[in-house]
């Protein structure tokens, strides 16, 4: 009898394999070999690499290719207490993402996974937070929580899985969103917004990025790891530091981080909004305090440089959710819903196409004995929360992830400024060049000047 590979004796042991679905693909594998050119000379069990296995026991259903890499790596644990890892979703700012099933429900699930090496008192207790946050939820825009637990010394929150993409994602993929899309989009996550508001609850770290997107147009808000409570007098362990991605900071947040209030997610939701259809987030380049900066002292280019078929209602709408003051800005997450509603008139349809393949390798189900996941093994995201203002100069963002390419960062024209005009509010009109790439001596007449 031949000797059981690495990858046979790993697969069997992890109990994703029984030898008589081992034999099956061995068996599969010799009947393929015997329709080829060396079918009166035969296979040997021996001659099967561990690749072919691996590659028929996932087109047999056994085993997924997420699985199939990590067997052949010679890992061997797939679950997390009752749950069987069979993916692996991304990085988050609390850490890892999976894809599981319940081994007796046979639901499939998202799990969350608090990182070992930062599985210190504090971080528990807020991650525990988060799951109790979550629990509270119950609207169709929200991603809910289903379950929570430990296998050892490893913390997981069980959720709702998704089956689509993240929204930064879908447009790094795609491209910017049409308006009737983008509106379908952010008109329902603001009717889970404002759910969530009426619970009490300030999500404040809305970005692309947490929000999960379907191909029929669904659209839930998910990463509820830094809301905090509308209540102040409620503790909370980040109250005092600012909470979010410089991205889509609001202003008031970088003032003071204690002067949080529902038109804070406002803000960052007309930052998204802008994202969507443009393709580009409102403040591009430059560190995270020089985009801090600019949230306090200015305005984004104007949409209708990168989307002409924007109108002007819809930036006005995009504007008045992005005032810097907040007594100005749209003071509730339904109001954002109901002037959506018109351009979001049917269901979003979203192109179905294939995710671009990621540089980094998936990381292997945490074990309680595993080290840190080496930094190359996964996409990085911002800590979501920094001590203080001045503490923005160390913030990751998402800069390198959202905005232009190298190529078109050089095309890009001068930025166009929000100008107020009397008794209609915040506009967006041109106030610089009317573009870079017009001669010297021909700018110098073509320039002008908006005085109001």
């Amino acid at each position: 009898m031949a000797r059981k590979s690495a990858f046979q004796h790993s697969a069997l042991i992890s109990n994703l394999v029984t030898q008589e679905q081992m034999d099956d693909a061995l068996h599969s594998l010799r009947q393929a070999s015997q329709s080829s050119v060396e079918s009166e000379v035969g296979i040997l069990e021996g001659a099967i690499s561990d690749t072919q296995l691996a590659e028929q026991l996932v087109y047999n259903g056994v085993i997924s290719t997420y699985q199939a890499e990590q067997l052949q790596s010679g890992r061997t644990k797939f679950n997390l207490g009752p749950y069987v890892i069979t993916d692996w979703i991304g990085q988050g700012g609390m850490g890892q993402v999976f894809k599981g099933e319940h081994v007796v429900l046979g639901r499939v699930s998202a799990i969350k996974v608090l990182p070992l090496d930062k599985s210190n008192e504090y971080a528990i207790s807020n991650f525990h937070r988060e799951i109790k946050l979550q629990a509270r939820m119950d609207h169709p825009n929200l991603v809910r929580a289903y379950d929570a637990g430990h296998d050892g010394k490893v913390h997981f929150l069980v959720t709702e899985y998704v089956p689509g993409r993240d929204l930064r994602r879908l447009i790094r993929n795609q491209g910017k969103l049409t308006v009737a899309e983008a509106a379908g989009v952010i008109m329902r996550v603001s009717r889970g917004l404002h759910y969530a508001h009426q619970q009490g609850l300030i999500h404040r770290d809305i970005k692309p990025g947490n929000i999960l997107v379907t191909e029929d147009g669904t659209a839930k808000l998910s990463d509820l790891g830094l809301s905090g409570f509308v209540d102040n007098d409620i503790e909370d362990p980040r109250a005092g530091k600012i909470v979010g991605t410089a991205d889509y900071l609001a202003p008031e947040l970088i003032r003071n981080p204690r002067n949080v209030s529902t038109v804070t997610d406002i803000y960052s939701l007309g930052c998204t909004l802008y994202y969507s259809i443009t393709g580009k987030v409102p403040f591009p380049g430059g560190s995270a305090k020089e985009k801090a900066r600019r949230h306090l002292n200015e305005h984004p280019w104007h949409p209708r440089q990168f989307n002409p078929d924007v109108s002007e209602e819809f930036v006005e709408l995009i504007a008045d959710m992005m005032e810097k003051d907040p007594q100005k800005r749209i003071q509730s997450a339904e109001e954002v819903a109901n002037r959506l509603e018109p351009w979001a008139t049917e269901i979003t349809h979203l192109h179905s196409q294939e995710l671009l393949d990621t540089p980094w390798h998936a990381p292997a189900v945490p074990v309680e004995s595993a080290g840190a996941v080496p930094s190359d093994m996964h996409e990085t995201q911002p800590d979501g929360y920094m001590e203080s203002a001045e503490a923005l100069t160390g913030t990751k963002s998402e800069t390198s992830q959202e905005t232009f390419s190298s190529h078109s960062r050089d095309a890009s024209p001068p930025p166009m400024t929000w100008l107020p005009e009397p008794d209609q509010g915040m506009k967006w009109t041109v106030g610089k060049a009317l573009a870079i790439a017009i001669p010297a001596s021909i700018l110098l007449g073509v320039l002008i000047g908006v005085n109001l």
